[in-house]
């Protein structure tokens, strides 16, 4: 039985874990459970917090109140002050390698960021030699919050060609591990190829780059292997993690069936496009050898290209206090999907105010004062980061 994907450490919010189900479990997301008695939805009041931007694709609130921001291109990364000030951080831009979906991306804080300032970014890169790659680096950030150093590559060689489905989302688990969502290159071998690091969710220690100590393929010959979490997945481009301290993905789909997926240690996820990279297949194919594992929520048709994720808490959220915030690009909306203590679906709603109002929408991030952050997705100087109020 392959292990249940659930950190050791608990969240600060968390009620005891939940035991996350056997990866030869099939989900049926059909299977939904009545939704209880809910309280009333928030309404919402939403207002631009940070503009002029180009693609921005992540945002993180740092200790000081400044918001630190990727844009994919032209390969920016953006402080943005509390007093609505803006400035480019000192960064190697030249190193970061951009084409298509793929440039700066990924954002993810140390937890212990206030005593070691480190972050980490996952990116495309151009190598010293001929030949580039997208890979996760370590940095550290001033104390003025105007230079960032490079202190390591923690993991370099994750596949890409044309820089079509470069995944590269990240996130701090609550475990001390860092998990990667990466996208299949657009190759349609490499999702089931657990030699490539393409279409996979990995884990990796985020000081060494060595891989988690609880992956589950940590003792396997193939170095690359080593790192897999989850596997068969098309492009990664949301990671969250439950208060209840379960690990989630949001994958893009085809023309058809975006996927929340809850992630189970050494779980087959079921994309294989194969001959070729052939995208008439299932999201999920459960025609595949072994067991695969099906999505907890998926679009249908038509897909509306699902991205960023976060879980939201706060009484102040009401009926959505608890629910999985998902931001969609093509559906230029935001959903809120609500999932019962055993994370089956029980609830899909859009709030009005975040209803193809704003454009294409790439990231959900919560602030600590529970707040959201929505970065909208869009080049010349049309970006935005929108500050989101439940009222």
């Amino acid at each position: 039985m392959r292990r249940a994907l659930v950190p050791a450490v608990v969240l600060a919010l968390v009620a005891p874990l939940l035991t996350v189900p056997a990866a030869h479990a099939v989900i049926d997301v059909h299977s939904v459970p009545a939704p209880a008695e809910r309280r009333a939805d928030p309404a919402l009041q939403v207002s631009t917090r940070v503009a002029g931007l180009n693609h921005p694709w992540d945002v993180k609130e740092l200790p000081s109140g400044s918001l630190l921001i990727t844009e994919r291109d032209p390969a920016r990364l953006t402080l943005s002050r509390p007093d609505g000030t803006q400035r480019a951080v000192r960064f190697p831009t030249a190193r970061i390698w951009t084409s298509g979906e793929t440039g700066l991306m990924g954002l993810a804080l140390d937890p212990n960021f206030v005593d070691n300032r480190r972050f980490y970014t996952c990116s495309g890169w151009e190598k010293q030699g001929p030949g580039h790659d997208i890979r996760v680096n370590a940095w550290t950030l001033d104390k003025a919050e105007r230079r960032a150093t490079l202190v390591r590559a923690l993991l370099t060689g994750l596949p890409t060609t044309s820089g079509r489905h470069g995944g590269c989302r990240l996130l701090a688990a609550a475990d001390g591990s860092l998990l990667v969502g990466t996208g299949d290159a657009a190759v349609g071998t490499n999702p089931r190829n657990l030699r490539s690091l393409g279409g996979k969710t990995l884990q990796l220690d985020r000081f060494t780059g060595k891989p988690w100590r609880t992956n589950p393929f940590r003792r396997a010959k193939v170095k690359a292997k080593r790192y897999v979490t989850t596997y068969g997945h098309r492009n990664v481009q949301g990671l969250a993690q439950r208060a209840d301290g379960t690990l989630w993905s949001v994958e893009h789909g085809t023309y058809r069936d975006d996927e929340v997926n809850l992630l189970v240690g050494g779980g087959d996820y079921g994309w294989n496009p194969v001959p070729g990279y052939n995208e008439q297949v299932p999201m999920t194919d459960q025609g595949l050898p072994g067991k695969q594992i099906s999505a907890r929520w998926r679009s249908g048709t038509p897909t509306v290209a699902t991205s960023g994720a976060t879980f939201v808490y706060g009484d102040r959220w009401g009926s959505l206090d608890g629910a999985l915030f998902v931001a969609t690009l093509a559906g230029e909306r935001l959903l809120a999907l609500t999932f019962g203590p055993r994370g089956f679906l029980q609830r899909v709603s859009t709030p009005p105010a975040l209803d193809g109002t704003h454009g294409r929408l790439r990231t959900v991030t919560q602030l600590r004062n529970g707040n959201l952050l929505i970065c909208t997705d869009a080049d010349g100087g049309q970006g935005k980061v929108l500050l989101v109020k439940p009222t």
